[in-house]
C-alpha cells in the first residue's frame, strides 16, 4: 500500500521541478509563474492552505515601522490588515521610547494579536534564559528561538556541541510550559568542513531532542540552501518530522541565475516558489503558523516595489490568504 505521505511527496515533487538552474527553464522547473499562480488563485476554490488565524507577521519585516511609530501604531495597522499573530524580532521600540513586556502585552490584546514567537540571539539564552521566558510568557508566546545558526564551528563537533547546548535551551523553555526553536538560514544545509558527506542540518536535526528542540523553517532560505547544497527537497524534512515544525518563514523568491543564492527575496506573490505545492503537502492541517516575512521591505527599493513595509505587507497577506489547496 502506498502512504499518504509517499502520495504528498510524489506530488509536491512533481510540482516543485528540479534544482535551480541557468535560464529561462529555472523559472518553470521551481514553481508556478506569477501569472499562472494569478490564474490558480483567481479560481478559489479548495481550502485555505493559511487559515486567516494563523497568518502571522515577523516584525523584522516593517521594522522601520516599529522604529518611527511604536508598536501601538504597528499593531492597529496589522490588524486591519488580516494578521493575527506576530513574531518579535526585539522588543524595543525606537524612536518612540521605552515600553514593557507587560505594555506590549495589553497593546497585543487591545488589537485582537498573538505573540506566536520571538527570535532572540543565542547569547541571551545563555545570558539570562529565564529572563527571556519571563518576557516570552508575560507575552503570551507558545514559542520562542532564535534565527541564529547552532553555531559558527561548521564541523560535524561543533554542530554535535551545539546540538547539546539546543537540548538544554529546549529543557529550560520546556519546564516553563513553552517550544524552544532554530530558525534555518541558508548555509545550515552546507556540508561539514571535515565531513564533506555529511549536512550540518541533518547533524544538528538528528541529535536534538525532538520532544524539546523545535525547526522554524524559513522556506526561502530552504530553497537557497537546496540551490547551493543540493541533495534534498525542503518539504521531505517536514514531512519525515512533521511535529518538529509548528512554524513557518513564508518568503518569496524570484530565480535569479546571477546570484550565489540563485534566487532574489520579493514580495510574497510575485516570486517563484510554488507555495501552493508546498503548503498542499502538508495536508493544509491548519496545524502550522505561517508568518509572512521579506526582510529587505524596509530597506531595499526593487521596481516596480517602492520602500513600502506596510504595503508589501498588506499585499503580502492578500495574496497567502488566497492560497487554496
Amino acid at each position: 500500500m502506498t502512504s499518504r505521505t509517499e502520495l504528498d511527496r510524489r506530488s509536491f515533487l512533481r510540482l516543485a521541478g528540479s534544482t535551480v538552474a541557468v535560464g529561462a527553464a529555472a523559472v518553470t522547473s521551481v514553481g508556478l509563474g506569477a501569472a499562472t499562480a494569478s490564474s490558480a488563485l483567481a479560481a478559489g476554490g479548495g481550502r485555505r492552505l493559511v487559515p486567516p488565524g494563523k497568518l502571522g507577521i515577523q516584525l523584522f519585516s516593517i521594522r522601520d515601522k516599529v522604529n518611527a511609530l511604536g508598536f501601538r501604531a504597528v499593531f492597529e495597522r496589522l490588524s486591519t490588515l488580516g494578521y493575527r499573530e506576530v513574531e518579535f524580532a526585539g522588543y524595543t521600540q525606537g524612536a518612540v521610547g521605552a515600553i514593557t513586556p507587560s505594555e506590549i502585552r495589553t497593546l497585543l490584546d487591545d488589537n485582537g494579536l498573538v505573540a506566536v514567537g520571538a527570535h532572540r540571539g543565542i547569547a541571551d539564552f545563555v545570558r539570562n534564559m529565564e529572563a527571556e521566558l519571563d518576557i516570552a510568557q508575560t507575552l503570551g508566546m507558545a514559542h520562542v528561538g532564535t534565527a541564529n545558526a547552532p553555531t559558527n564551528d561548521r564541523t560535524v563537533g561543533g554542530y554535535l556541541a551545539a546540538a547539546e547546548q539546543f537540548n538544554g535551551f529546549g529543557a529550560a523553555a520546556a519546564a516553563r510550559g513553552l517550544k524552544f526553536y532554530q530558525h534555518n538560514h541558508q548555509h545550515e544545509f552546507g556540508f561539514a568542513a571535515d565531513d564533506p558527506a555529511t549536512r550540518l542540518y541533518d547533524v544538528f536535526l538528528e541529535n536534538t531532542d525532538p520532544a524539546t528542540v523545535y525547526l522554524e523553517m524559513d522556506v526561502f532560505w530552504a530553497f537557497v540552501g537546496r540551490h547551493l547544497y543540493p541533495g534534498f527537497e525542503p518539504v521531505e524534512y517536514v514531512l519525515a518530522h512533521r511535529n518538529r515544525y509548528p512554524m513557518f518563514h513564508l518568503k518569496d523568491g524570484r530565480v535569479n541565475p546571477q546570484t550565489s543564492n540563485g534566487y532574489d527575496i520579493v514580495e510574497f506573490g510575485v516570486g517563484d516558489l510554488d507555495y501552493q505545492a508546498f503548503l498542499g503537502a502538508l495536508n493544509g492541517s491548519g496545524r502550522q503558523h505561517g508568518i509572512w516575512e521579506q526582510d529587505n521591505a524596509s530597506t531595499v527599493a526593487e521596481p516596480p516595489f517602492p520602500v513600502d513595509s506596510f504595503g508589501n505587507a498588506e499585499r503580502s497577506a492578500d495574496a497567502i490568504l488566497a492560497l487554496r489547496g
